[in-house]
């Protein structure tokens, strides 16, 4: 048996000996419990089933049962039920059983190879219920969240249902340390920022690639899950910021078949439709299929601009043998929208004026000659094999390519209305293409010396990207009035300039060594890495001329954690960060310098024995150097930033009925040298404060209805880091609601159909998200979907 299945070797066995023989005497049904009390999910499969079980109410007191899901009989549903519980189903006569502790003589037997891999999460599977227990963020290994020593954040596939989600802006709002819709509602792009810095993406184990526009928009219906790792990862994950970076998870293949089809329809003439399938291709299961996607037709709140999307996540598991497995990924996302954040100018939305505010709604744009249209497209693998029970082996690779075809008519960047309400604009042209490959190989050992357990990674990784970038920047377009716009502007006299016009080639390889060490309950974990960068850049606007850049780096961290028995772990963390800057400096022929950073934290995580909840508590101080900003149109490098801070977050299913998010943020970010020095970052508030409950009852007269509700709060933030009036914007509070009810409880024909209306913003509460100084940007208006959903 695999080292990794031994801490859950002698529960199965208990219960593959216990209900072994018995599992096929009826009919397999679907199953969609949530976790529940153990109690409660046995009395509902007993019922259900007519199923007689005698239970002493001193053994399930205070145990919860794992989420039942799947094609199940009755008896595998129980079994399900009761994984982790140490107890068992002891059969008294036909259809009558009764629970008993799992005696010793069953906790002994001999070592017989059980998978157990489909009943209990893993660090790249489905979750159960809203806390996740295990993640790969930030050691690249399956490990226990609470043995981390990191500030980690998991949300999993049911907090991403349970809430309103269609992007990533949607599914972190409400999570620690995220500052999430920094220039409002955008369907071009997700605006997020983790501790105060842009955070990079990684889906799979593989960065995204990461250009000026052409960034890929990540369709949230195709993941399992997303884990928000906060602070400095290089040593480990190379390349990336010192504020964290987003670890997602793409829908794998499964062996149990499951089907799932979601229809909306809402405000902005939104209509979509959401699918999912998987399960065996043969009857071996050696091969498995998944298949996910999203086809959205919608308009936007913004007049004239639509939000179309077409996406499709085909994949197929090639189960070798027990000991190797390869996942074929794949992804293919096309969309069609325009600029929702529309660049307001800061007369009638900032700053009052005799014609009024301006609304929301207003697009002052040219919607006959405004597109932005992205098309994206991913292919790659997910490779494991097994060497013996030391030794495995794990290979990451994909090929990304994402074009864009961009052009459009905004509020001029020095901007003012005249008494008649009418104001300048002026015009852009974005033709961007970016290809990437990217690898990486990791060994992962699993062996002891002495008294001390170690879980040794050994990794390389490579990527290479080419990027084409071309911005043409439009003078002399026709003024528009910002309360009664007239469309159809002559664009033939507008005059052109090259702002940006090269080719950059990238080259990037990381070696990296980590050793995850337990002593007793001491965790201790020590990673390093180098880095190799080659950056070659063609500025065609100017002349020709070349730049190339090399840059190498050494990351390291080092970590320390106590597990108490009491489910109490406080930790200590130091990182180090290295990332080089995409693009070229906007003036220049210079590439931009790399960033550096690191960071200390101390921290606190909590998980009360018996529940499934995740308490966590950190505090920190990092730096960063040659960070760049962006105000207007250039994009400048101001030397060194320092953001201290503090983060408290909950996430549980307090009861059987209740399940909650909640999180506190205080970020005190500084500018510590350059023209702008003492100043606060852009768009990071110091205070934010977060809460969705979500309340759903399993019996009587409301039996499968539920209700949900949120706050989410924004302290006040400056847009630039001049820190100038016309950039600040004052605190907001928004509140969100979602209404969800299981016909299946209310029908058993029904069963698998459920409904749901989410709201955002419920309110309509009018709030700016940022100004900029040039410019300024509306938080979202409310907006309501309604939603049909069938499981089968």
């Amino acid at each position: 048996m695999h080292p990794a299945s031994a801490p859950f070797r002698r529960p199965l066995l208990a219960l593959a000996v216990t209900l072994g023989g018995l599992s096929t005497q009826a009919l397999a049904e679907p199953y969609q419990l949530p976790s529940a009390s153990l109690a409660s999910t046995l009395n509902r499969i007993a019922a259900d089933a007519g199923i007689v079980i005698s239970v002493d109410p001193a053994l399930t007191a205070g145990r919860t049962a794992p989420a039942v899901q799947g094609e199940l009989t009755p008896l595998q549903a129980l079994s399900q039920a009761l994984q982790g519980s140490n107890l068992r189903l002891v059969q008294n006569g036909t259809d009558s059983y009764s629970l008993a502790p799992v005696a010793d003589e069953v906790m002994n037997l001999p070592d017989v190879n059980i998978d157990g891999s489909r009943n209990y999460e893993t660090a790249w599977g489905p979750t159960t219920g809203m806390v996740a227990t295990r993640t790969a963020a930030g050691t690249r290994t399956d490990t226990a969240i609470n043995e981390i020593p990191r500030s980690i954040s998991v949300i999993t596939r049911e907090q991403l249902d349970s809430r309103p989600t269609l992007n990533l802006n949607d599914s972190l709002r409400y999570t620690a340390g995220v500052m999430s819709s920094g220039y409002g509602s955008d369907s071009r792009a997700d605006w997020l920022k983790v501790r105060g810095f842009v955070p990079t993406q990684f889906l799979d184990g593989l960065p995204l690639p990461v250009g000026s526009f052409a960034n890929p928009k990540i369709e949230p219906w195709n993941l399992e899950r997303i884990a928000v790792l906060r602070g400095p990862a290089s040593s480990v994950y190379g390349q990336t910021p010192p504020g964290g970076l987003l670890d997602m998870v793409s829908r794998r293949p499964r062996e149990e078949q499951a089907n799932e089809v979601e229809l909306q329809a809402g405000s902005n003439e939104h209509k979509q439709i959401n699918f999912d399938s998987t399960g065996k291709i043969d009857d071996e299961g050696q091969f498995l299929y998944r298949v996910s996607g999203t086809v959205r037709d919608s308009n936007t709140p913004i007049d004239h601009i639509p939000d179309k999307r077409y996406n499709i996540a085909p994949s197929l598991t090639w189960n070798i043998n027990e000991d190797t497995r390869l996942t074929f990924l794949s992804q293919y996302t096309r969309d069609d929208t325009g600029i929702t954040g529309q660049f307001l100018p800061l007369q009638g939305t900032k700053i009052d004026s005799p014609f009024g505010d301006i609304s929301h709604h207003k697009n002052l744009g040219e919607p006959d000659w405004d597109f932005y249209d992205r098309t994206y497209y991913a292919l790659g693998y997910s490779f494991e094999h097994r060497f013996n029970d030391v030794w495995q082996f794990r290979q990451n690779l994909r090929y990304t390519k994402s074009d864009l075809e961009f052009q459009a008519v905004n509020v001029a960047t020095f901007n003012s209305i005249d008494a008649n309400g009418n104001v300048n604009r002026e015009s852009g042209i974005v033709d961007e293409d970016i290809s990437q490959f990217a690898v990486d190989n990791n060994f992962q050992a699993d062996f002891s010396t002495g008294e001390l357990d170690h879980t040794l990674l050994l990794g390389l990784d490579h990527q290479r990207a080419n990027t084409n970038y071309r911005w043409l920047y439009g003078m002399g377009v026709p003024p528009i009035n910002v309360n009664n716009p007239i469309y159809g502007a002559d664009m033939s006299g507008v005059t052109y300039f090259t702002m940006q016009d090269f080719n950059q080639k990238t080259y990037q390889t990381g070696l990296y060594i980590q050793d995850q060490i337990a002593l007793d309950n001491w965790r201790l974990t020590l990673g390093g890495r180098e880095d190799w960068v080659h950056t070659g850049t063609e500025f065609f606007n100017k002349n020709d001329a070349t730049n190339t850049q090399r840059d190498a780096a050494f990351s390291g961290n080092v970590g320390l954690s106590y597990l108490f028995d009491n489910g109490i772990t406080p930790y200590f963390s130091y990182a180090e960060s290295f990332q080089p800057a995409m693009g070229a400096n906007v003036d220049s022929t210079v590439s931009f310098e790399p960033t550096e950073g690191r960071q200390y934290e101390v921290g606190i995580k909590y998980q009360p024995p018996g529940t499934d909840a995740m308490l966590t508590a950190a505090v920190y101080d990092l730096n960063q150097t040659n960070v760049s900003v962006t105000e207007g149109s250039v994009t400048r490098q101001i030397g060194e930033l320092e953001i201290r801070g503090l983060e408290l977050e909950a996430i549980a299913d307090v009861t059987e009925n209740l399940k909650l998010v909640a999180s506190y943020s205080y970020t005190d970010s500084e500018i510590q040298k350059g023209p702008d020095k003492g100043n606060r970052m852009a768009q990071v508030p110091r205070n934010q404060a977060t809460a969705w409950a979500d309340y759903t009852w399993h019996s009587g007269a409301l039996d499968g209805f539920g209700v949900a509700a949120g706050v989410r709060y924004v302290g006040d933030s400056y847009g630039n880091t001049a820190n100038t009036w016309l950039g600040h914007t004052g605190s907001y509070t928004v509140y969100d609601a979602s209404v969800h009810y299981d016909l299946g409880r209310l029908d058993s024909s029904l069963r698998g159909v459920s409904v749901a209306v989410d709201a955002k913003n419920v309110f309509n509460k009018e709030y700016l998200s940022t100004c900029d100084g040039y410019w300024c940007y509306y938080g979202d208006e409310r907006t309501v979907v309604g939603s049909v959903n069938y499981k089968f």
